[in-house]
């Protein structure tokens, strides 16, 4: 039966009949909010932000500082988070190629979960987030499954699934990591850190 594409209003923001929130920002980036990271430092005047709206994809030129956009919708607690995205490739021998998905971070990204994205070396979860009551750096690049990323230059799919305590991170169709974090809910975000890259199909899904 065809889905109908009827819209609904959950707190504020428009939800498909199948439940998913279409996260592309409006002009001017609208409906996100630049953070620095660390958080005490100030944006670039400059934006490098920008949205291609005849291909519906958010660009990032990556040139004016570490820094992480932040969805301003909602908090989420359990969701499913989809980005598809793809890093411009460079000449440089070797690039160290940066960016990420944030989800369950706070306000100002002090405490902060992210699934790592790179040139074909990524797909892991890491950040700074409370273990025993005191906020603490964590990777689980160690316990990555695998290698599921395409180069610069081609489309990535990540998928970040959270119930509970437990989220994991889906690279391409494969599950690549997974941990538990004493997180509730927290702030959805994409990072900017030093590489023009694209996303596009920016979507989450409430689970119940």
């Amino acid at each position: 039966m065809r889905l109908m594409l009827s819209l609904m209003l959950f707190s504020g923001i428009s939800v498909a009949a199948d439940g998913w929130i279409d996260m592309l920002p409006g002009p001017n980036v609208s409906g996100w909010t630049r953070v620095a990271i660390p958080p005490d430092k100030p944006v670039s005047e400059k934006q490098q932000w920008s949205v291609d709206s005849a291909n519906r994809t958010l660009i990032c030129t990556g040139d004016q500082g570490h820094e992480w956009l932040r969805y301003d919708g909602r908090q989420f607690e359990n969701f499913e988070f989809q980005v598809e995205w793809r890093f411009t490739p460079v000449a440089t021998p070797t690039p160290k190629y940066n960016s990420g998905l944030f989800f369950r971070n706070d306000k100002e990204g002090t405490v902060w979960h992210q699934a790592q994205t790179d040139g074909g070396n990524g797909g892991y979860i890491f950040g700074v987030t409370p273990v025993n009551g005191e906020r603490k750096r964590i990777t689980l690049a160690k316990e990555k499954k695998g290698n599921f990323e395409k180069p610069a230059g081609e489309w990535n799919s990540y998928s970040i699934h959270c119930e509970g305590k437990h989220c994991c991170l889906t690279v391409n169709g494969q599950l690549s990591s997974e941990g538990d974090f004493d997180v509730a809910k927290g702030y959805l975000g994409l990072e900017a850190e030093g590489f023009s890259i694209a996303f596009r199909n920016i979507r989450v899904r409430v689970l119940r």
